[in-house]
């Protein structure tokens, strides 16, 4: 038997930007679309097998790639890797991505938003097609692409259990020898058998991850699921994950939580762009990440419509590092500094605020801040973090942007958008080596006599 668990070969998804289909217009015209639509299917995979090989002759250098689906058992062609010519309406999600995982690895998977992270994992799923390449899946798969898929919400808590692990592939003779566990686990035991339409937020998180955490498949997909819930349950979802690690299961999880990686996953995969930048050591590639993700000059601005920074009611408008009124991302640990960060509001009478969470050079989380929320009108608006001297310690930091609107709905999150290192040219008289930890404020310390 094989010791790799998935090998993907030059995998490549391309979308239309704006391509939308009508709905059929009565019954004839949906039962005609339903019977043309394997034809097009094949047009379609004819054409494009077409189009790269007449490009190949552009590129002296081809490379190996399989035009056929991930469930396909043709042999690859050679064939051209460059994509169709410019088009405006053509976005790659994902384009030339080739790696394996052996079995009994934990792989991470990092990037920013749009990056093509569930894109991949939708791939493996079989959620949807590669437009090129191939995947080759060895042994049971599930995935956890979003918590509580398969929840109906006029059934029980019972009920919802063995309908959504049945979904995922487990037998009822599995679903009775795990259900105490699960139940447990979701801390629901009073409210099993009540209707989960009348279950608080919290409360049908911990049931659908209680679930998704006991599946036994043999390769696992995980996207973003371990941030679910408040700070125990999630300390106890990432126990789980570390359990169901050391059994040998072949799991790729995606997060933006760097320390959680750190703690699941040796090895870790760096998308951006549609493209696999890095893999390698866990710790090399955040390093690589965090370095790639923040602006290396103290200020950073967003244009407007960029979807990463505009969801059409906030954008985020320009960030700047500022020491003596002038930006930068070199600070002295003794001086005090400030964050300005500059968003706009699209829409009347919005319930606003922003935050900052700070990270160290291996994306620790240090602290985080906040603003007081208040409505707003429509307009520019300018918030100023200040940073007291004598607060952090020496080396990077980066900081993740957020928006919220209504007090609790984050619209809008830049993940280690900006950067800053703190400097100790100077020294502390009292100890000059080096010292651990995000933070060293400098406390009073108050003597007293008592002998």
């Amino acid at each position: 038997m094989s010791d790799i668990a998935i090998s993907v070969e030059n995998l490549g998804k391309m979308y239309r930007i704006g391509a939308h289909q009508q709905r059929p217009k009565n019954l004839r015209e949906a039962l005609t679309r339903a019977a043309r639509t394997p034809f097009e299917y094949l047009t379609t995979r004819v054409r494009q097998h077409r189009q790269f090989r007449a490009l190949s002759a552009l590129n002296p250098q081809p490379s190996t790639l399989n035009l056929y689906p991930a469930n396909g058992g043709a042999q690859p062609s050679t064939l051209n890797a460059q994509p169709p010519p410019s088009d405006p309406t053509i976005l790659w999600a994902l384009r030339d991505v080739s790696f394996e995982i052996k079995r009994g690895q934990v792989l991470g998977v990092i990037g920013r938003n749009g990056a093509g992270k569930s894109t991949l994992l939708k791939i493996l799923s079989r959620v949807t097609d590669p437009t090129v390449g191939r995947v080759k899946i060895h042994g049971r798969l599930n995935s956890l692409l979003e918590v509580g898929t398969g929840f109906h919400p006029e059934l029980t808590g019972r009920e919802n259990i063995y309908l959504s692990a049945a979904i995922n592939g487990m037998k009822k003779a599995e679903i009775d020898r795990k259900f105490d566990e699960i139940v447990a686990f979701s801390e629901i035991e009073k409210f099993i058998d009540t209707p989960v339409k009348r279950y608080s937020s919290g409360m049908y998180v911990r049931l659908a991850f209680g679930v998704a955490a006991h599946l036994e498949p043999d390769i696992l997909l995980v996207d973003e699921v371990l941030a679910v819930g408040d700070a125990q349950f999630q300390r106890k979802c990432i126990g789980k994950m570390g359990q169901v690690a050391q059994t040998g299961r072949t799991i790729l999880v995606v997060s933006h939580n760097m320390t959680v990686l750190a703690s699941l996953c040796s090895q870790t995969l760096f998308f951006d762009n549609g493209r696999l930048l890095k893999s390698g050591p866990t710790s090399e590639v955040v390093s690589a990440y965090i370095a790639k993700s923040a602006s290396s000059t103290g200020s950073v601005r967003w244009e407007s419509g960029d979807p990463q920074a505009d969801n059409g009611s906030l954008r985020f408008v320009q960030a700047r590092i500022l020491c003596d009124n002038q930006p930068t991302n070199d600070v002295q640990i003794d001086e005090p500094f400030t964050l300005e960060l500059d968003f706009a509001l699209q829409q009347d009478n919005l319930n606003v605020t922003t935050s900052i969470h700070v990270f160290d050079k291996q994306a620790a989380w240090a602290f985080c801040g906040g603003a007081l929320s208040r409505n707003l009108s429509t307009g520019m608006y300018r918030h100023t973090y200040c940073f007291p001297a004598n607060l952090m310690n020496d080396g990077p930091y980066t900081v993740t942007l957020i928006l919220v609107k209504d007090t609790t709905q984050v619209a809008i999150k830049l993940h280690h958008a900006i950067s800053f290192t703190v400097h100790e040219s100077r020294g502390r008289e009292e100890y000059l080596g080096v010292v651990g930890g995000c933070v060293r404020p400098r406390l009073e310390v108050i003597e007293k006599v008592l002998t």
